[in-house]
Formats: structure tokens, C-alpha cells, sequence
């Protein structure tokens, strides 16, 4: 990650945590009036065949890189990224804190608040049931 960027996802960050709490969640801020949607790791899923923790690093990065390119604006794909590599609970403060519509609850499925669609394959969510862990 370059430095700019990485300074980007660490203020997203810092702002998810200062907001973390204060904002009730409504429909404006991702949320919907009975309760906000809470996003979750997706289900454990198997890839067509064994990767390696460096081979699933490099698609992440491919994803990452290339995803801002398809739409959707970069600050919004930022946050997401930063969700994606977060605890639950942080990725929960960061969507809200960036007003993501949060579609799916395991984050696959996504909107900003222009109505532009944000979609994240599970490999940048979590890891395969079948990596092969370096040794």
C-alpha cells in the first residue's frame, strides 16, 4: 500500500473510531430506523483450488488496485478496504462513519450514498476454507 493511501486508510480509520457511537443509525447513515444491518464475515467458502497465503495476498492486491476503475468514488472504495481488513466491529464503525449502504452484511454487496454500487468479492473479506498456510 503506498504511504499517501495508507495514511488515507488510517484516517478513515481514526474517524470511524471518534465517530464510533455517536451517530444514530438511520436510513441517511447506512442504517435503517429499527436497527442498523451488521455486517458480519462472510460464510466460510472454498476456492476452486488450494491458494497460498501469497497467492491470495497478490489477487487482493489486483482487486484493490483495479477496483476504483470500475466506479464509484476512490474515498468510498478506501473505506471498504479498510473495513475489509478490520475486526467486525471496526468495519461496522468505518461503513457507518463513510455512510455506506450496506446491502449484504458480509460486505459483498454495497452502496454510497449517490446510489453508485461497490461489489467485493469474498476473497478480500476472508480467507478460503482450503489456503494452504506457509509452514
Amino acid at each position: 500500500m503506498e504511504t499517501s493511501q495508507r495514511h488515507h486508510t488510517h484516517t478513515l480509520v481514526r474517524i470511524a473510531i471518534a465517530t464510533a457511537g455517536s451517530t444514530p443509525a438511520t436510513k441517511e447513515t447506512g442504517g435503517s430506523s429499527d436497527g442498523t444491518k451488521k455486517v458480519r464475515k462472510p460464510k466460510p467458502w472454498k476456492h476452486p483450488q488450494p491458494i497460498t497465503v501469497a497467492q491470495l495476498r497478490q489477487m487482493r492486491d489486483e482487486f484493490w488496485d483495479t477496483a476504483p476503475h470500475y466506479g464509484g468514488q476512490k474515498e468510498i472504495w478506501d473505506a471498504l478496504r479498510a473495513a475489509s481488513e478490520s475486526e467486525v466491529s471496526l468495519a461496522q464503525a468505518i461503513v457507518e462513519s463513510a455512510g455506506i449502504i450496506v446491502s449484504n452484511a458480509d460486505l459483498t454487496l454495497c452502496y454510497d450514498e449517490r446510489g453508485a454500487k461497490y461489489e467485493l468479492p469474498k476473497y478480500v473479506l476472508s480467507e478460503p476454507t482450503n489456503l494452504i498456510r506457509d509452514s
